[in-house]
């Protein structure tokens, strides 16, 4: 049987008969949206809902798609994994607390070649396609680049054909839903699974136990331990399709769900405490409720450690009893088996790796710490100390003493070399030991995770070298030979080629369809730039996409855009070092230019903001309410009507993203510099013909040095000037010399932006002056304002613009995950494709 890929390519389906015959080679036979009770579409509709097909409501008919889609890919998905079973490849296991997956009904649909014949059917059925997709809520299973990092790392490993899989939890409730009322973020529940998931398989018969030294339970609304009590808990697990591009791979994210086995208390019931009887439930399934809950409590930071511990204890037990069926020695684990950590959250995975080759394996100490880090590879997100997890001893010591033994033992040995190779150096002893003393003893889960591994990476040039130089400093020293960076990168499929059909066909048109799989192929387009009919077509793409977003926008958010203005964009999680706020105090120098000028010359600009604050991050979350404030003072003043206009997306999400990044003219990456570990959207706008104003921070620096300096807006200190400056910053030099910043934090400090809630935004006042500008935003305005103006000027020549955008897209493609996996899987992992036949 041919692959669907040696019969049609992205552009196929002309005809129905082509599309049968591609579904036949998947398996399916034909499918057909109308007609006969036996279609597909049909068939889930009235066997499935037991609807008439006739009377089915937009989620019933999201629902029947989405299963005939499933339908398709099903043998495929068995096969796959029939294939891993039979030829017992190196398998890979990423483990994340965290996937930001998004929608999954276009994204599988065009990566399994279907796309054209799906909407043709749905044509000729009178079903609204686009309504359809709006009816799948995205599946937020993340707080923000991290999570998306790993979707889309999932993407490529199924479309480069290696045998991986993802494990993940099977959070009930995702990533808050933000609402804006009166300016202030508002965080509500979001119950995306209150309907069925349709992509979703329970493998009950495949669940696992976790046992635990204390019990939890609720109280008051509130999941607490009880000490001494020990529990037993039962992971559920439900599986995902991660359909690889060309269909031919599918491979599974496992997502766990947590339940207990002592389900029902009958002799609660029967006193007539109907609450009591069903605590033990109620207590197991909040353990994965809800996506990092808030940890600003003690209840809130016991139940993340409890999140971690039964993710890690889960997928152990699951690859365990994956690696056994075809292979009986456990020295093969190394040979057979790749275990990524995705950041700290899983690094409990040490000393619980190590507890089943010493308690279930019996093996002795040294074999199994060889054959446990020869396993363990440990990816580090962030140089922020904060960040850094570090766990109190005494939650090991209530629900997981065994492992807290290893952990004692690891820690004994591993400062016992570090004692032999720096005699006498205690103050090195206390920086490298994975206990913490103090107040509180804590466990640092960074150490653990680099001492357990046996590669430690970094996810940018510049974030790779700061971990080895200040981060962990001592421990780079001890492991020289163990750190190592793999930059990020992003899939193509879903954030161009789903994501933007318009600049998609562009390329396609140009260059042909093979960047798809193999983004370098963008490289061809470099020539292009110069062909004022190609720059003419690409202007063109970006105008219609900013037609649809504004048509979008105001659809779903009530809100007026004018498509002609210079879309400017910062979307990302909102924190103090991304510095929305000094993008903010830009609007605000511009804005009184205009003021104190209205005939100045000065291009029509919409500036677009989008991101949520953690809920208990007061600072983010008084952030966004000044842009909102911001917004409305603006909008509120005739002197810069249609010249200047602010807009707050509410709930920015992965769906939001694939609207407004095709859009975008300009893509803000202002982080302080030596603080963004990479950026991931700062790819997503490269890739779709936006450029970029940033520091030299994160992945930013490699992005200009694909494109040229010359095609990017760079501006403000380099990271060692951040670091070298600290002695002696004051943020009060630049208030007392430069007029336009003295003037922007006199208009907060008196409530021009806040006439009606004077004082509220004093705290960014004081964060920005009397604070000392710790992230040195006042540091960067004013060589924020010059690349500001080099932006503008260049945008005036719009065939130029063109030419530096085409510049940016063609050197996009060093950065796609396709590219860093195949890193991951050649200098970490030692894993190859197994093609499935």
């Amino acid at each position: 049987m041919k692959e669907p890929s040696e019969t049609a390519s992205a552009g196929a389906f002309a005809s129905g008969d082509a599309a049968s015959d591609l579904l036949e080679q998947y398996g399916c036979g034909p499918i057909r949206f109308s007609g006969h009770g036996d279609a597909l579409y049909e068939r889930h509709l009235l066997f499935d809902d037991v609807v008439d097909p006739l009377a089915a409501g937009a989620r019933e008919r999201f629902e029947a798609a989405a299963r005939s889609v499933r339908d398709v890919l099903s043998q495929r998905w068995v096969r796959t994994e029939r294939t891993y079973n039979r030829l017992n490849p190196k398998r890979i296991y990423y483990l994340s607390m965290e996937f930001l997956i998004g929608r999954s009904l276009a994204n599988n649909v065009t990566n399994m070649l279907i796309d054209s014949f799906v909407h043709r059917a749905t044509r000729e059925r009178d079903l609204d396609w686009l309504g359809l997709l709006e009816e799948e809520p995205d599946a937020a299973l993340g707080n923000g680049g991290l999570g998306r990092l790993a979707a889309c790392f999932l993407d490529s490993m199924a479309t480069m054909q290696l045998p991986a899989m993802g494990y993940g939890l099977r959070y009930e409730y995702g990533m808050f839903r933000q609402s804006i009322e009166d300016g202030w973020q508002r965080e509500n529940p979001d119950n995306w699974l209150r309907q069925h998931d349709p992509w979703e398989v329970a493998r009950p018969k495949e669940a696992v136990e976790v046992k635990l030294r204390s019990s939890v339970r609720m109280h008051r609304g509130s999941l607490e331990i009880v000490p001494g009590r020990p529990a037993t808990l039962i992971g559920i697990p439900f599986d995902r399709p991660v359909v690889g591009y060309g269909g031919k791979t599918i491979n599974t994210l496992r997502l766990w769900a947590a339940a207990s086995p002592d389900y029902f208390d009958f002799q609660e019931f029967s006193s007539g405490d109907l609450v009591g009887a069903l605590a033990g439930t109620l207590a197991a399934e909040s353990l994965t409720r809800v996506l990092y809950p808030d940890d600003s409590t003690a209840v809130g930071q016991g139940l993340r450690f409890v999140q971690e511990y039964f993710l890690v204890a889960c997928s152990l037990a699951d690859l365990v009893r994956r690696f056994h069926r075809r292979n009986g020695d456990w020295r093969l684990l190394p040979d057979k088996v790749a275990i990524q950590l995705n950041d700290t959250h899983p690094t409990l995975a040490v000393p619980e790796l190590m507890r089943i080759l010493l308690d279930d394996a019996h093996l002795g100490w040294d074999e199994a710490w060889e054959i446990m880090q020869n396993t363990l590879g440990y990816t580090n997100h962030t140089l922020l100390p904060e960040a850094l997890e570090k766990w109190p001893v005494h939650y090991f010591e209530q629900l997981l003493p065994r492992q807290l033994e290893i952990i004692f033992e690891i820690n004994r040995r591993f400062l016992d070399a570090v004692r032999t190779r720096w005699p006498g150096d205690e103050a090195r002893i206390a920086r490298v030991s994975l206990i913490e003393e103090g107040a509180e003893r804590k466990v640092r889960m960074a150490n653990m995770a680099i001492v357990g591994a046996h590669s430690t990476n970094g996810v940018a040039a510049i974030h790779s070298a700061l971990l080895r130089k200040l981060t962990v400093k001592d421990l780079a020293e001890m492991y020289p030979e163990r750190f190592n960076n793999k930059t990020n990168g992003i899939t193509p499929r879903r954030w161009l080629l789903l994501a933007n059909p318009g600049l998609a066909g562009t390329i396609t048109d140009a260059i042909g369809d093979r960047w798809v799989t193999d983004l370098g192929e963008l490289k061809r387009l470099h020539p292009l730039a110069d062909d004022t009919a190609f720059r003419e077509r690409l202007l063109a793409a970006k105008s219609a996409a900013k037609f649809r977003f504004v048509d979008w926008v105001k659809a779903s958010c009530g809100i007026a855009v004018d498509p002609e203005t210079i879309f400017d964009c910062q979307i990302k999680r909102i924190h103090e070092y991304k510095r929305q706020l000094l993008n903010a105090l830009r609007i605000i120098v511009l804005y009184n230019r205009l003021r104190a000028s209205p005939h100045l010359d000065m291009m029509p600009r919409t500036f677009f903001f989008a991101g949520k604050a953690a809920p208990a991050y007061h600072l983010a979350k008084l952030i966004i309410k000044f842009l909102n404030n911001l917004a409305r003072t603006i909008d509120g003043d005739p002197e810069t009507s249609g010249r200047l206009k602010v807009v707050f997306l509410p709930e920015y999400n992965v769906s939001l993203a694939e609207r407004l990044i095709p859009a975008a003219d300009v893509s803000n990456q202002i982080s302080t510099a030596g603080y963004e570990a990479s950026g991931t959207s700062n790819m997503k706008f490269m890739m779709n013909g936006a450029l970029t104003i940033g520091t030299r921070d994160g992945a930013t620096i490699e992005m200009a040095e694909e494109a040229g300096d010359e095609n990017f807006f760079l501006f403000g200190l380099t990271a060692d000037q951040v670091e070298s400056s600290r002695g002696w910053y004051n943020p009060h030099w630049h208030y007392d010399h430069d007029p336009e910043t003295r003037a922007a934090l006199d208009m907060i400090a008196a409530d021009y932006f806040s006439r009606y809630e004077p004082g509220i935004f004093a705290p960014l006042r004081d964060v920005l002056l009397t604070g000392g500008d710790h992230y040195m935003h006042l540091a960067d305005l004013q060589s924020y304002m010059e690349a500001d103006h080099r932006l503008t000027a260049l945008y005036a020549d719009s065939h130029e613009w063109a030419r530096r955008a085409i510049f940016n897209v063609a050197a996009s493609g060093r950065f796609s995950s396709d590219r860093t996996i195949a890193q991951y899987a050649s200098e970490i992992w030692n894993a190859h494709p197994c093609p499935v036949p």
